[in-house]
């Protein structure tokens, strides 16, 4: 296809992309109260998941948060209805918008390298929403219970607002959600030659206090907490060596 072609056919697919949010963003609106109240306010509450379980299973229990959480502009609370609304409509869609991405970029590749991205589509939005699920399970509430549970003195009282709380909870679980797509990424780099396996092996160690650094910075400042984030975070950077090893592998052959 000419150049104008190429631009009338990625027009089209981010058009497809942007309905699917919409429609995504729309029942996300609808719903709005139950969502807010069921799945951002309860996580100041101790019967939400994460802290039964690890109360149950850690003997870290948690108390609820006093907080009033207050809206101090006139749009505030129409802000980030929108907000929630836009950005779960993203979350919701992710798996149909990379699909469009990607039916844009495959009729350019080489047959061996479409088939070296085979099923690309379904570990990107599996990787995608593992990292969502773990951010609001995990990072994101022992977060708030963390920084809205601690006080300086019990003279100072904590008034919440909702921007504050909302955009604490929503970058948090959707750029956890992003950082999962890590080994995703270094596929792509391996490919385009800037990692390789021994480079990502021999940088081993400094990966590892890398992410004790990070889970530091994303977590309460105790043990279990970074411990639970680590894991998994670690867990990742050794998928994504074998991932560099594999393309190798296969590049060589």
């Amino acid at each position: 296809m000419s150049f104008l072609d190429h631009l009338e056919e990625l027009r089209w697919r981010l058009l497809r992309a942007a309905v699917a949010v919409i429609i995504f963003s729309v029942v996300i609106w609808i719903y709005q109260r139950e969502i807010m109240e069921n799945v951002f306010l309860n996580m100041v509450d101790p019967h939400f998941i994460t802290f039964e379980l690890l109360c149950k299973y850690l003997g870290v229990c948690v108390e609820k948060i006093n907080v009033d959480f207050q809206s101090t502009t006139l749009a505030g609370q129409f802000s980030y209805a929108l907000m929630m609304s836009i950005m779960g409509g993203v979350v919701l869609a992710f798996p149909y918008i990379f699909y469009q991405l990607w039916a844009f970029i495959k009729p350019g590749l080489k047959g061996n390298e479409k088939n070296m991205a085979k099923g690309i589509v379904f570990y990107v939005s599996l990787l995608f929403f593992l990292g969502i699920l773990f951010g609001y399970y995990i990072v994101a509430p022992l977060s708030v219970q963390f920084f809205g549970a601690f006080q300086i003195t019990p003279e100072i009282k904590t008034d919440v607002t909702i921007a504050s709380y909302m955009s604490t909870i929503l970058s948090t679980v959707f750029y956890t959600g992003l950082f999962f797509l890590f080994p995703i990424v270094t596929f792509l780099l391996v490919k385009i030659g800037l990692f390789t396996p021994d480079f990502l092996i021999k940088y081993r160690k400094h990966a590892i206090v890398v992410i004790l650094i990070l889970a530091a910075v994303i977590t309460p400042p105790d043990v279990i907490s970074q411990v639970i984030v680590t894991i998994p975070i670690y867990l990742l950077f050794e998928v994504s060596i074998l991932v560099a090893k594999r393309v190798v592998k296969q590049e060589k052959n």
